[in-house]
């Protein structure tokens, strides 16, 4: 839920005491021109990041079996896309007030497009590549993350949006209306997790009143951002294709027979599979390509301003016990490639790399989770199903 995400004015004898000898000053400015963190280690203590860790195992181990429902030949292709654009769009720090950037959280974006629990783990998939490849969160952090980045948020949003389309007129329009307001709302909710977790196991004396007043409040400037980027990403696949998005399947309107007098509802008809497979197959391209250029190229001209946590955190002293992280020295550390200087090519290098390891990691698990479901549905378990029964 942190971004930090500037250069520092200092002076070159203090990075050159902070920062080993071979890297030269002109070296850091160009190659970490864009570094992005979420709660690192140090925050939070032990004890609690150990509860949130086992909290956010359980949850996983719920959602790969709840994520068996979901997913299905059109939407197991696209759940992979979905986490890698996630992790693209991460890297666009948007300006929300004075000196404060914010970024997308992606929660309430994944659970309206491939369904809550497919959607929790597209965004934990995210955060493990960016803690383990990018240094982004801390290891000991990572359950603290996924519970506030990929539950937090996919719950929330997820329960405001089918309240929202319960309600309101049964059309596109009213998705993308509930796709706006659900992600809204999911983004003061993950900074209020935070601040409950910091409530409970920080490892500082602060105000906690006054912390969660801060967080909530540039919380809800960066909702609106990530409601805008949920409600335009949601409206758009909608438009062309709303059998793709799970929040929207119950836009397809039953076909009505009179029966006796009565109109009753005809049995649906399943679209033929092949030609789904190529109109998926098409927008799975399209989805890529975008999240090849925003990783790669506009990811460039992100806001170089520290984001709502890590702003909150230097102003209240919650980083004072700040870790170094256990993979400071990966190569693509800082979302830069090591020993490339050029500050445009190496972030998107790193950003374009991001975007395959996602989008391989996250295709491979939701193809496992697709393959799991067909096999407990093969013809064998249902002929034996069958014979029992008989």
């Amino acid at each position: 839920m942190s971004h930090i995400s500037r250069i520092l004015p200092v002076r070159a004898e203090e990075l050159r005491s902070q920062f080993p000898a071979h890297r030269s000053c002109k070296e850091f400015a160009t190659s970490h021109y864009h570094r992005t963190v979420h709660v690192p280690d140090g925050f939070i203590d032990a004890p609690t990041s150990a509860v949130t860790g086992v909290v956010a195992a359980a949850a996983v181990a719920v959602s790969l079996r709840g994520a068996r429902r979901e997913l299905d030949e059109r939407t197991a292709p696209l759940a992979g896309l979905v986490a890698a654009f996630i992790f693209a769009v991460q890297m666009l720090n948007f300006p929300v007030a004075a000196g404060t950037s914010g970024h997308l959280l992606g929660g309430a974006l994944a659970a309206i497009l491939v369904g809550p629990y497919t959607g929790v783990l597209c965004v934990s998939v995210v955060l493990l590549m960016q803690g383990i490849l990018f240094a982004d969160g801390g290891l000991t952090a990572l359950g603290v993350n996924i519970t506030n980045m990929a539950i937090v948020t996919t719950v929330v949003a997820y329960a405001v949006f089918r309240g929202l389309v319960k309600v309101l007129p049964r059309s596109r329009r009213s998705v993308t209306v509930a796709s706006f307001v659900a992600a809204l709302l999911s983004v003061p909710a993950a900074a209020l997790a935070f601040t409950l977790m910091y409530a409970v196991g920080g490892t500082t004396d602060v105000s906690i009143g006054k912390v969660a007043g801060a967080m909530v409040g540039v919380h809800i400037l960066i909702g609106i951002g990530e409601a805008t980027i949920t409600a335009l990403t949601v409206g758009a696949v909608v438009a062309v294709r709303p059998d793709l998005v799970y929040g929207a399947r119950d836009l397809r309107q039953r076909l009505q027979l009179r029966v006796g007098g009565e109109l009753v509802d005809a049995p649906a008809a399943e679209p033929a599979v092949p030609v789904a497979a190529r109109s998926s197959r098409k927008v799975w391209a399209v989805g890529l390509v975008t999240s090849l250029v925003l990783a790669g190229f506009v990811s460039f001209y992100a806001s170089a301003n520290p984001d709502g946590l890590e702003k909150v955190a230097a102003d209240h002293g919650i980083d004072k016990k700040t870790e170094d992280h256990s993979t400071a020295d990966s190569p693509l550390a800082d979302y830069g490639v090591k020993d490339i200087t050029d500050a445009r090519l190496s972030g998107g290098l790193a950003g374009v790399i991001g975007v395959g390891v996602t989008v391989v990691a996250g295709s491979a698990v939701f193809w496992a989770v697709r393959r799991r479901r067909t096999d407990d549905v093969s013809p064998s378990s249902t002929s034996t199903t069958a014979g029992s029964s008989a």
